[in-house]
């Protein structure tokens, strides 16, 4: 049998950061060093943002990528009156379908125009950042875990309905946490599949689940996962609530994090705790969905509620614990990342 790594790279991609942490078995984890970078779809937004100012068409090449500010880049670029062409995987980014893409204004191509500036998309960088750490004699660790949000591909129904048929089918077959990372990765899961082909044999998670899994390496929440606990991860775009309890998740929550406030969170939280807050609810609301399985017990809901994520400000004064794994709340995501590697034992 292969002995576990000592060393790994750990990237977990937001709409706005990468947040990267150079995983060492032979440190203390607060010694590990740290990244927190702009993410790739926010420097090509700028790569296109840079192209409209100075009036010149973009080619985009490369492989699917995370969207949000790239594609309102691509958006602007059009209503200025240029144009956008890209491969028809990078035109993935923006659809899953390529007549929505189209529809858009984008024009799909094999080649690059003569007149038009090539701008690669994809997730993951992997040379630059091995460049960056180079400068400080920093070497590059032979095994990589990424985090991304992948609602995954789906061509005849909404994302987001699509996306959490998933979360049920998962909590139906068993809802175990070392399930929720994958080295072999479901065909839907364009996104993951386009990142570990830029990154062979690299382990993938879901941005959720990873800062989840991080959540629960804080000495609280830790002491208390055996007897479960509510996680509430408070993201960018998106709040995704586990039920955990062992190894063990219970049910899922997740909306967008933009139509919360304090009051409709608490209430929220509070009805998925004790299994009375309806799916249908959720989802008219513009979220993704409630699912909570039927052994949950209801009448002794989970007493404690963790949450991280950047938007944890929402939860102040609602009496719930802020993670900060290893003392820092920014690596959650990463920290979850080295949690299941290690939980894969592919790492010590």
């Amino acid at each position: 049998m292969t002995s576990p790594n000592r060393q790994l790279l750990a990237i977990d991609v937001g709409a706005g950061t990468q947040d990267i942490l150079v995983y060492d078995a032979d440190k203390p984890i607060e010694n590990c060093y740290q990244l927190v970078l702009p993410s790739q779809t926010t420097i090509v937004a700028r790569r296109i943002r840079k192209a409209t100012e100075a009036r010149r068409n973009v080619f985009l090449h490369g492989k699917l990528m995370g969207g949000g500010p790239c594609v309102s880049a691509m958006k602007k670029h059009i209503r200025a009156g240029l144009r956008v062409f890209a491969t028809p995987e990078a035109a993935k980014t923006v659809r899953d379908n390529p007549e929505e893409v189209r529809a858009l204004g984008i024009e799909i191509v094999d080649q690059a125009p003569a007149d038009a500036l090539p701008i690669q998309t994809g997730d993951v960088d992997l040379p630059a950042i091995c460049q960056a750490l180079a400068l400080f004699e920093v070497d590059m660790p032979a095994l990589f875990a990424i985090a991304v949000q992948d609602h995954g591909e789906t061509l005849t129904e909404s994302q987001r309905r699509f996306r959490f048929r998933q979360w049920e089918r998962f909590i139906d077959s068993g809802g175990r946490l070392d399930a929720l990372a994958y080295r072999e990765i479901p065909p839907h899961l364009t996104r993951m599949r386009a990142v570990q082909e830029q990154v062979p044999g690299a382990l993938l998670m879901d941005t959720g689940p990873a800062a989840i899994l991080g959540a629960l390496q804080d000495p609280f929440a830790a002491e208390r996962q055996a007897q479960g606990l509510v996680v509430v991860n408070l993201g960018n775009q998106h709040t995704i609530a586990f039920l955990v309890r062992g190894e063990t998740v219970y049910g899922v929550f997740e909306h967008h994090t933009v139509i919360l406030n304090p009051d409709r969170l608490r209430d929220f939280i509070a009805r998925f705790r004790t299994a009375t807050l309806p799916n249908e609810e959720v989802l008219a609301d513009n979220g993704h969905g409630c699912y909570v399985r039927s052994d949950y017990p209801r009448h002794e809901p989970f007493a404690h509620v963790v949450v991280t994520g950047p938007n944890r400000h929402m939860a102040a004064g609602m009496g719930w614990h802020t993670a900060a794994p290893h003392g820092d709340m920014m690596m959650t995501g990463p920290f979850g990342l080295v949690a299941a590697a290690r939980r894969l034992g592919l790492v010590e």
